[in-house]
């Protein structure tokens, strides 16, 4: 077995090369479980059961067909910020997930290779690799899936799949980058392979939280403490925000005011047809969420204090609104440890180096 350590930025990823579904964050090795989440007990409120929160796993779960190793990622993290993959050369995964905006997008909604504006703000990159459904509405079930949807999608990147490849496998770097890889010229598939090594690599962890749950003194403050309390009780937000991802990785409507250029979107039901399902999207990770602002599918809230006081009234009048959903009174020092505790799931900076290009 041969292991390799490599620094991607400033982003220390240890890789395995023949170990099947094994991926490998800091130093700790170990066989990465459907899931990835270790159990850490359950909490009930008003008779429903979910996970508790806990600390993150030490490793991303990987699918044995895109094993995650160094050359890879590094192909992957190139492919992440290249323009080329949008038909006018403007637009790469980058400009809507910036590494500087916690991966995500600091607008409202996301702009596209020709200055036209999606309906909706742009989730962040971290902790994706936990995540069994990926964009709002849950429609790609791999990150491979996804990493693929922008490139052809009129309003973001606005490439052809039959056009993209030929325009990568002209360079003749990244086709010496893609034999090596691959042992093979550049794909669709394997670009989508890359990219989505690299964005498994984008772990939001070691929070000020996760040191509290391991066990070290004074790592929260008493406000944040209480926060936590507050999140797991009256708040209700475990109900959603569960597990260590702080997510149930499901769909539910939350009544939220729909603005930007659509004047209505319907959510996970343009994927199930579920009459359920009308308006629900998808529970977003809330590890380092104080650096995604906007907030919601739409960006309609600007800080979280705003989210707070949503949640606060019950969220939003919708004929689909999820019975989670209701008033919960909270007095203004309770928002603000809420509002403390949000803040201590913001995992260790990643500091990430924009690469060199191959041109």
């Amino acid at each position: 077995m041969i292991l390799k350590r490599f620094s991607t930025g400033s982003i220390l990823v240890t890789s395995m090369q023949l170990l099947a579904g094994c991926v490998i964050i800091g130093a700790s090795i170990a066989l990465a479980s459907p899931s990835g989440y270790a159990p850490h007990g359950t909490v009930t409120i008003d008779g429903i059961t979910v996970p508790d929160i806990g600390p993150m796993p030490t490793q991303v779960p990987t699918p044995p067909t895109n094993l995650s190793y160094s050359e890879k990622v590094e192909l992957g993290k190139q492919l992440y910020f290249d323009t080329r993959l949008s038909k006018n050369n403007t637009v790469s995964c980058a400009f809507c997930h910036n590494p500087g905006t916690g991966f995500a997008d600091a607008r409202q909604v996301s702009i596209g290779a020709f200055g036209t504006a999606g309906g909706r703000q742009a989730p962040t990159v971290y902790n994706t690799g936990f995540i069994p459904f990926q964009f709002w509405d849950g429609r790609a079930g791999s990150l491979e899936e996804q990493a693929i949807g922008p490139i052809h999608n009129p309003v973001e990147m606005a490439e052809q799949h039959n056009t993209v490849v030929p325009k990568i496998a002209k360079v003749a770097a990244y086709q010496k980058q893609f034999h090596l890889v691959f042992g093979g010229g550049a794909s669709l598939q394997h670009i989508a392979e890359a990219i989505a090594a690299f964005e498994r690599t984008i772990v939001s962890q070691n929070s000020a939280f996760d040191k509290h749950v391991m066990g070290t003194a004074g790592a929260m403050n008493d406000s944040a403490v209480r926060g936590m309390d507050l999140f797991k009780g009256k708040a209700r937000c475990i109900l959603c925000h569960n597990g260590p991802n702080l997510t149930d990785n499901k769909f539910h409507n939350l009544g939220v005011p729909q603005v930007g250029p659509l004047k209505e979107d319907l959510g996970r039901y343009m994927v199930t047809r579920a009459e359920k399902d009308k308006g629900a999207f998808k529970t977003p990770t809330l590890r380092s969420v104080l650096e995604t602002s906007p907030y919601m599918h739409d960006g309609v809230f600007k800080t979280l204090e705003e989210v707070i006081d949503f949640f606060d009234q019950g969220g939003g009048h919708n004929p689909h609104l999820s019975p989670f959903m209701k008033p919960l009174g909270m007095r203004p020092e309770e928002k603000a440890d809420l509002l403390e505790f949000l803040k201590a799931v913001t995992g260790t900076p990643l500091k990430i180096t924009i690469p060199k290009l191959p041109k």
